[in-house]
């Protein structure tokens, strides 16, 4: 993924939204990604797949979740 600074982005703003029409591009604050800059299109294709993440409580985890967490905190609780 292409980046450009804030800085970059009010100097080139031609440059980084056709480029934007083509792929994601990363905008930068300070030398770290903050932001994406994409196509309407490829948002609109992020959104209709929906939010796949589930959260539960400790009454209803699966078991197979339940185990994992189990043991991850066995080895955690192992570490000195």
């Amino acid at each position: 993924m292409r980046e450009f600074s804030t800085v970059e982005l009010t100097q080139k703003i031609g440059d980084v939204t056709h480029l934007a029409r083509r792929e994601p591009v990363a905008i930068t604050q300070h030398r770290k990604p903050r932001f994406v800059l994409m196509s309407i299109e490829d948002y609109e294709r992020l959104v209709r797949r929906g939010d796949t993440r589930q959260a539960w409580t400790s009454d209803n985890v699966p078991d197979d979740l339940a185990d994992e967490i189990e043991t991850a905190l066995k080895v955690y609780e192992a570490k000195p």
